[in-house]
């Protein structure tokens, strides 16, 4: 059958790094055409490169004019600050940005972590929106004067795709009440509650010291308040892609109305859409950030925060320990040893597990999970012996995977249900990475196909938008690494991390 007589749907996943966007075949899920273009470095971009990179990777997938429904998948927390005109008030902070952890502890405080935990799912660390929410009411009250709308990287760009924006510059001008988004993302700002369904608009104001309310969606005269966006169930339409974006649709999808718009949502929600994960499955994600999260059918609640009680994208709810270091260990690592992924992973599987006592704590960038926003990463357990380039290139995915093996530990404190790991991301190509995770993790590991399995559940949230009902796709299975778990590895992990925490 020719590409142009399918039944096209487009997932976006517009992550840190970069855009990427993939085409499917509506009915089998399987994969039509792909694009993707790069974004800026840094912790905060203006959103105007996210629009740019769109734009760009949609020109690299082939175009819309073919497509039916698309959806927008992005990185959560990153927070968009829009003035009455609809203009960008400054580049938007994003999770990775740690300036705002003042403002978690501040935060905290005055509610209580127990509080939060109850009237949220969760306990503020500078990667939520609500912190960063503060730190601008503290540090930068001419930029607070201006704000009329608080959105997500993912509603910004839903907004946009609809023909908003700003004004004398977008079809249809800056209607702030026609902002929209799932309650994935949602859950991921501090002030929305998973287990209500219903934004927490006193948070907001003790965090902004103004007053908020949700976008209306044309359904009333607008009242007083900073702007949330307006949040959609699972399966439900934002509306339709403006025929002036980026080409618009063809003849046959404009006579039907357009191309079909779907709710999004966060990246992890959309990765477990993609995923097809169901309750029992652990999904680990080595990305930027490492992630790890499960499909409940209950809403979490730890007050010690290292569970985020967040929701999902299909009406569950979707539990996640968040770690801020993950690939970039590796590729840290990879440039000190002057050796490219291959050549580190054949390195590491020189080395026997455990590297010889040599144990990286890799906290390079601060950490989320444990709390540790100002912590550095050190080496421990070096000797004239242990110190070698096998048993440094191992310690570092250890370290990694250990990292990442403490948030599933914090998972099973709350109840989640661990029955096998789906391990997902770029690093985990690496054979040394494969095999480590079985070695690391006490779960049967599986490694699904490569695969953009953010855009992908962001295409499953088109399909599902155009007809109705959630489609199930296949998810292909690349690895299926040999169960060795061996307990030393982590017991010698936590030992060592446990005695460098107090040095944040």
């Amino acid at each position: 059958m020719a590409a142009a007589s399918l039944n096209l749907v487009a997932g976006v996943d517009s992550s840190t790094q970069s855009c990427k966007v993939v085409v499917l075949d509506a009915e089998s899920g399987a994969l039509v055409r792909s694009g993707r273009a790069s974004h800026p470095d840094g912790t905060e971009v203006h959103p105007d490169e996210w629009w740019r990179a769109l734009s760009e990777a949609f020109d690299d997938a082939g175009g819309l004019a073919d497509v039916r429904a698309l959806s927008v998948g992005g990185q959560q927390h990153g927070m968009v600050l829009l003035d009455r005109d609809g203009n960008v008030v400054r580049p938007a902070l994003l999770w990775n940005d740690t300036r705002s952890a003042g403002s978690a502890e501040d935060l905290t405080a005055e509610v209580g972590a127990e509080d939060f935990a109850r009237r949220t799912g969760l306990v503020p660390v500078a990667s939520f929106t609500i912190t960063k929410i503060r730190w601008i009411r503290d540090h930068e009250p001419e930029s607070m004067a201006k704000v009329a709308a608080v959105a997500l990287p993912h509603d910004w760009l839903t907004w946009r795709l609809r023909g908003f924006g700003p004004a004398g510059s977008s079809p249809l001008g800056p209607d702030l009440d026609e902002l929209t988004t799932d309650r994935s993302d949602a859950s991921g700002t501090g002030y929305w509650s998973p287990l209500t369904g219903r934004y927490d608009l006193d948070l907001f104001k003790l965090a902004f010291g103004r007053d908020a309310r949700e976008a209306l969606g044309g359904a009333a005269a607008p009242t007083p308040g900073v702007v949330v966006p307006r949040v959609l169930g699972p399966g439900e339409t934002a509306g339709r892609v403006h025929p002036a974006c980026f080409g618009g649709p063809s003849a046959s999808s404009a006579a039907e109305g357009g191309t079909v718009l779907g709710v999004g949502a966060g990246d992890n929600a959309a990765a477990a859409l993609g995923l097809g994960a169901k309750p029992g499955d652990v999904v680990v994600s080595v990305g930027t950030s490492g992630t790890v999260f499960a499909v409940d059918s209950s809403p979490g609640n730890d007050a010690s925060g290292t569970v985020a009680g967040f929701a999902d994208a299909s009406g569950e709810y979707l539990p996640i320990a968040v770690t801020l270091n993950a690939a970039r260990v590796l590729s840290s690592v990879a440039e000190v040893l002057d050796v490219d992924f291959d050549e580190l992973s054949r390195l590491a599987l020189e080395a026997e597990p455990g590297s010889g006592g040599v144990v990286l704590v890799p906290y390079f960038e601060g950490e989320r999970t444990p709390n540790l926003p100002h912590a550095k990463a050190s080496f421990h357990g070096l000797s004239i012996a242990s110190t070698t380039r096998p048993n440094i290139a191992r310690a570092a995915i250890e370290g990694m995977l250990c990292g990442l093996a403490g948030g599933l530990d914090a998972l099973r404190d709350q109840g989640g249900r661990a029955e096998r790991l789906l391990l997902i991301g770029g690093a985990v190509q690496n054979p040394a990475v494969q095999r480590i995770a079985a070695q690391v993790f006490d779960l049967p590991v599986v490694v699904p196909s490569p695969g953009e399995y953010v855009a992908r559940g962001a295409a499953v949230q088109a399909a599902w938008a155009l007809t109705g009902y959630r489609p199930d796709w296949p998810v292909a299975l690349d690895a299926t690494p040999e169960p060795d778990f061996r307990s030393s590895i982590g017991q010698n992990y936590r030992k060592v991390s446990a005695s460098v925490d107090t040095g944040n």
